[in-house]
């Protein structure tokens, strides 16, 4: 098999993949133009629309992360053709981490203690309960559901939240429209994991965070298109005192609708937003490309594969 590599550090992938994949002729897409039209798959991560275009017998295409909004909107992307994305492939783990830090951060008051020690001021806050901090999840794919088992392992109660029903031991499970509303009003944190769909853009506008508890804060390390932005400034209180609280506590902030975050969006200044540059969950190498090359192996063979729904986004 004939397999397309682009990625950042794309030779460190090809060289990685061709090492488990050692029947397959391996390539990035700096290779001249007659090779690439010859691939039989595309291992990619964000690609250039020509790059989709160019194979002439395209069997199949590996999503590099796990998010597939970027690639499902190139105008290049073929139709019919099957799609496999990273699920997990050891994000998830990393992205707990970062949840953690993230609700840790407002249950223990490093945010207040921030602005005191600005202000230099001297003052202690009583501790609040674990038990008495429920974190909502929204999304319950395979990085919410670690997600939210690592929180509620920590202690916190946990609401998770998802399209159609589930069930998961030791979290509270909602589904539908009404179960969004009944989690919100219950949730001191709220946690964003949702794939970008045309269901979820700006899914958290100004309806939903209004029935959030007065003083909740949010994690975003999903998808930047999910917030109205606009909404969330607006519920986060006036940017020039960080003294005069909205609705919002706070928003720890890893993913945008445009990145890099332009200069000029206010979220940069806002004292009660802490913005990441989209690092809460990098893909470690060597669990995504046994993901990688295992799908390869199974295309190749003809085998049933879990693939990315278009439709529905994911």
């Amino acid at each position: 098999m004939k397999v397309l590599v682009h990625i950042d550090d794309a030779e460190q992938w090809r060289d990685a993949l061709a090492e488990r994949l050692p029947e397959a002729e391996v390539i990035t897409s700096s290779a001249p133009a007659e090779k690439r039209r010859e691939a039989d798959y595309l291992a990619v991560w964000k690609p250039p629309e020509r790059l989709l275009r160019e194979p002439a017998a395209l069997k199949g295409i590996v999503n590099l992360g796990a998010g597939v909004d970027a690639l499902l909107n190139n105008p290049g992307l073929p139709e019919g053709v099957p799609i496999v994305k990273l699920r997990d492939a050891g994000m998830a783990a990393l992205i707990g981490d970062y949840v953690r830090y993230g609700i840790l951060h407002f249950q223990r008051d490093f945010d207040r203690y921030r602005r005191q020690q600005h202000a230099r001021e001297w003052r202690e806050h009583a501790v609040t309960e674990k038990s008495d901090w429920p974190v909502g999840v929204l999304g319950l794919g395979a990085i919410g559901t670690r997600v939210a088992a690592m929180v509620a392992a920590d202690g916190f109660p946990v609401h998770g939240w998802s399209r159609s029903p589930k069930r998961l031991d030791g979290i509270v499970c909602h589904h539908g429209e009404a179960g969004l509303d009944d989690l919100l009003g219950r949730v001191r944190t709220l946690v964003l994991l949702l794939p970008d769909t045309r269901a979820t853009r700006q899914l958290i506008d100004a309806r939903a965070l209004s029935l959030l508890p007065e003083g909740a804060s949010l994690i975003n390390p999903g998808r930047g298109t999910l917030i109205d932005e606009a909404a969330l400034l607006a519920a986060l209180g006036p940017a020039h005192d960080a003294d005069q609280a909205g609705r919002l506590r706070g928003a720890l902030l890893d993913a945008f609708p445009e990145e890099p975050l332009p200069q000029a969006s206010p979220l940069w200044a806002h004292p009660r937003v802490w913005v990441t540059p989209h690092m809460a969950g990098p893909t470690p190498l060597g669990e995504a490309l046994d993901q990688v090359a295992e799908a390869l192996r199974a295309f190749e063979a003809g085998e049933a594969l879990d693939t990315v729904d278009p439709d529905a986004g994911y």
